[in-house]
């Protein structure tokens, strides 16, 4: 009796399946951790528009419990404040990127205590600031694009909430 042949052909064929099952395994594993954490964590909470989800987090308890007793609690939410206004995928983005992050730093324990607000999320509030109070800061708006102007947090700290905010310029506004 002969022996099977392994030709080349017969060999690349075997082999053929691995990297696709492979590959679907992996994204069924990272599809699975992704679904799990976002059940587990209760994600969707975060889709929606109610300040008590960003409570869900020990480390903004304190954030959610100053916002309660600010002046802007009656008119503003924390999406109002902490997201873009001007476009819908650039506020779910904004939230997807920030989710990720606050997340990830939760989850691993890599974050300053207190908690600090990012560069590109202190853009986003200050943008916020001038989207609501156009009217009242307009004469203070940068005459030339790329122009500077004081940081809103800067003079109005306890505003959104009661903690300190480190002043800031911001460019472009």
């Amino acid at each position: 009796m002969a022996a099977p042949s392994n030709t080349d052909s017969d060999k690349k064929k075997k082999a053929g399946w691995f990297w696709p099952v492979l590959v679907a395994v992996a994204f069924g594993v990272l599809g699975g951790l992704g679904a799990f954490t976002f059940g587990y964590g209760e994600g969707h909470a975060y889709l929606g528009n109610n300040p008590e989800s960003c409570a869900n987090c020990h480390v903004m308890q304190e954030f959610y419990d100053s916002w309660l007793k600010s002046s802007h609690h009656a008119v503003a939410t924390c999406n109002d404040c902490h997201t873009p206004h001007d476009n819908l995928i650039a506020k779910y983005a904004t939230k997807a990127d920030n989710g990720f992050f606050h997340s990830l730093a939760f989850t691993t324990g890599d974050f300053k205590d207190p908690i600090q607000i990012k560069e590109r999320n202190s853009r986003v509030v200050q943008a916020a600031c001038i989207d609501c109070h156009h009217d009242l800061v307009n004469h203070m708006l940068p005459t030339e694009a790329g122009g500077d102007m004081a940081s809103c947090v800067h003079c109005h700290r306890s505003v959104g909430h009661a903690q300190s905010v480190a002043p800031r310029r911001y460019e472009g506004y």
